[in-house]
């Protein structure tokens, strides 16, 4: 019988120069067209499972639905096979080659302004990835309306269809062999295969199935007694047998029983048996299904803290499951790792894990999976940024993270490890997302000069303010030790103010943007314009104190010079003899501080951020009688000088600030001493 005929065709224009792209052109992530392949076969297997609804007879030739992997290392191909709907002669001629794919021209363009290749299957054409890695490529296809064929191609314009006479026959069903590169021989590698599928197509709905090649043990007794029975059969019984003395006989016996070879025989492994529970009812999973998904997921060696498992419906649709962990990861700020770590998939197929616009930085830590059922598969970075899908599944996500932490909030024990991990994060939040800045404050915690030892929240705070508070104090710094005994502290306290003790750098940020909570205002004690309430009576006799130290007040002024701003008489000190306040719209101390110790900092900010300093003097102090007593005395008294230095410095340092000159301040000291 004469081979069969075979017809040549020619590829498209557009494609024929989709295909000099792909062969021509370096690419780092070849790995994407297994990815490729194996969802086209999910695909096929969804067409003949959507006929197979209403005529249920299209199975018969194919009862089974799977994708099989084989790697051929002694023809150096690689076939992967499905038992889906198969294509018929005309749907070959058409879909591989002479009929361009809208996508085709969209796909060139989005790679000449740099988009990445991994793209290629989100545009329709990603059966041509097979040609990143394969010189030659054969597609062999059973449909149940046609014969089986083979379309062969080496991508150099044409390709051909025979009808096919020298393969086994499908059932139904395609086979692609690609014929590899030399230099891409690692893909039928078991190894190299098992992590591309784990890594793209972990959670296809189909059974993904590597034939791998495992050595079992048989006796090779039995296979002795086999051929000895065939001889004797050959030889017509006509043997004689031949008698042994019996201690012959048993030893015989024993050595055939140790014999063992080793035979090698292909069997079928199943790649993706972490079936998506994301599409479960999250009722019937139970905690150590969620656990194990988790530890798939992220490879932690440690159980999740939390979880929530939702599902969207309505104008949109997408499933997802959010994980906190127990731990922060060393590198949770580090800003060259990726940005989250929330996996996105579209109808089970991975497409990407570092969807910047998933969810805000601030929730980096938060790991998990959503997947989209309305997301177009032809989602590029760039194309990911202008979805408005994707910006209603991010609102989402965001507000479920909420209801996780009040959940994990529930548990005082676990929310300490939460707080204490991600605390950072929380206060990031209030500097970056305005819109969820009030649910954050909730979770915030923070020492207080009623609460030093533990942790209080600010609705807490707020049940405890007495009748005459109307703001919301704090006061930050660089540790506990350091302000727990402020003197900006000693009015506050005196009235039964609490007054939050705020020692994480972070809190600065976060103040900054939270003016208020629950209606009450924030307001920093070291900052001026703190108001205390007072009856007429004591504003009166205050404003009397102040007038008669205006003398000294200007005296300091004048010795101090441009180091303060302006020296004025104190309501917020009852013990120390002075302190410095900073101005109410540039940086604390603290902060001042915290910018000193940035490394690449901006020197020209802190020229005009750094707060003018206002020292305040306490007129109840002996040290400051003193001086207004040496002043109405004699103003040019040169202790009076050497006193206000004094007080100044000390003051620097009891307000959080640093010594511009320490060793004139040891000096200083010195003196007096001796």
């Amino acid at each position: 019988m004469s081979p069969p005929e075979s017809e040549s065709f020619g590829f498209q224009a557009e494609i024929s120069q989709l295909l000099d792209l792909i062969i021509n052109t370096f690419y780092s992530n070849k790995e994407i067209f297994l990815r490729e392949l194996i969802s086209n076969g999910s695909d096929a297997l969804d067409k003949i499972r959507y006929s197979s609804l209403t005529d249920p007879s299209v199975l018969d030739s194919e009862k089974e639905l799977y994708i099989r992997i084989t790697p051929d290392k002694d023809n150096k191909a690689l076939c992967i096979r499905d038992s889906g709907i198969g294509m018929t002669k005309a749907d070959m001629v058409n879909n591989l080659g002479t009929i361009a794919k809208s996508g085709t021209k969209g796909f060139m363009e989005a790679l000449s302004s740099g988009a990445d290749i991994s793209m290629i299957g989100q545009f329709g054409v990603g059966f041509y990835s097979g040609y990143l890695v394969a010189e030659r490529v054969q597609v062999i296809s059973k449909h149940n309306d046609d014969e089986q064929y083979i379309w062969e191609s080496a991508a150099g314009g044409t390709f051909t269809i025979t009808p096919d006479t020298v393969n086994p026959p499908l059932g139904r069903g395609t086979e692609v062999r690609l014929y590899l590169k030399e230099d891409q021989t690692e893909y039928l590698e078991e190894k190299r295969i098992k992590d591309v599928v784990k890594k793209h197509s972990e959670f296809i709905s189909y059974p993904i199935q590597l034939v791998v090649t495992k050595e079992v043990e048989k006796d090779e007794e039995e296979e002795e007694e086999a051929k000895e029975k065939e001889e004797e059969e050959e030889e017509g019984k006509s043997k004689v047998e031949e008698v042994e003395d019996e201690d012959e006989a048993k030893e015989k016996e024993k050595d055939k029983k140790k014999k063992k070879v080793k035979e090698q025989t292909k069997v079928n492994e199943e790649l993706n048996k972490t079936k998506p529970i994301w599409t479960r009812n999250p009722s019937d999973i139970t905690p150590e299904e969620y656990g194990s998904f988790y530890k798939s997921l992220t490879n932690d060696w440690e159980d999740h803290l939390a979880v929530k498992h939702f599902s969207v419906e309505g104008q949109l649709e997408f499933k997802a499951i959010l994980y906190v962990p127990k731990r922060a990861p060393f590198d949770l700020f580090e800003s060259k790792k990726k940005r989250n770590n929330i996996k996105l998939y579209v109808r089970r197929v991975f497409i990407m894990d570092d969807c910047e616009d998933l969810i805000p930085e601030y929730l980096n830590f938060v790991k998990g999976i959503v997947d989209s059922e309305d997301l177009p598969l032809n989602i590029s970075r760039e194309t990911l940024q202008q979805n408005k899908i994707l910006k209603v599944i991010r609102k989402h996500i965001v507000k479920k993270c909420m209801d996780l932490f009040s959940e994990i909030a529930e548990d005082k024990d676990n929310f300490q490890k939460f707080y204490e991990a991600f605390g950072k994060n929380l206060k990031l939040g209030i500097h970056e997302d305005a819109q969820n800045r009030s649910k954050l404050a909730e979770f915030l915690r923070f020492h207080s000069t009623k609460a030093v030892d533990e942790l209080t929240t600010l609705k807490d705070y707020i049940t405890r303010m007495p009748s005459g508070q109307k703001a919301i104090y704090y006061l930050t710094g660089e540790s506990l030790a350091a302000i727990k005994d402020s003197p900006f502290l000693e009015v506050l306290g005196k009235r039964g103010f609490e007054v939050l003790l705020l020692v994480d750098p972070i809190d600065e940020y976060a103040m900054s943007q939270l003016k208020e909570f629950d209606g009450h205002k924030l307001e920093s004690v070291s900052k001026e314009g703190l108001e205390l309430e007072e009856t007429d009576d004591e504003k009166k006799a205050r404003e009397e104190e102040a007038k008669s130290y205006e003398d000294l007040c200007k005296v300091i002024k004048d010795a101090l010079g441009d180091k303060v701003e302006k020296v004025v008489v104190s309501n917020r000190i009852s013990d120390s003899p002075c302190v410095l306040v900073t101005g109410q719209f540039g940086w604390s101390s603290n902060m001042e501080r915290i910018m000193k110790a940035q490394a690449l900092r901006d020197t020209s900010m802190s020229s005009y951020m750094a707060s003018k300093k206002t020292l305040e003097l306490n007129p109840k102090h002996p040290i400051v009688k003193e001086l207004r007593r040496k002043v109405s005395e004699d103003k040019a008294d040169k202790s009076v000088r050497d006193l206000t230095y004094l007080l100044f410095e000390t003051a620097l340092l009891t307000s959080g600030f640093s010594l511009e000159e320490p060793t004139s301040f040891a000096k200083r000291i010195h003196r007096m001493i001796s």
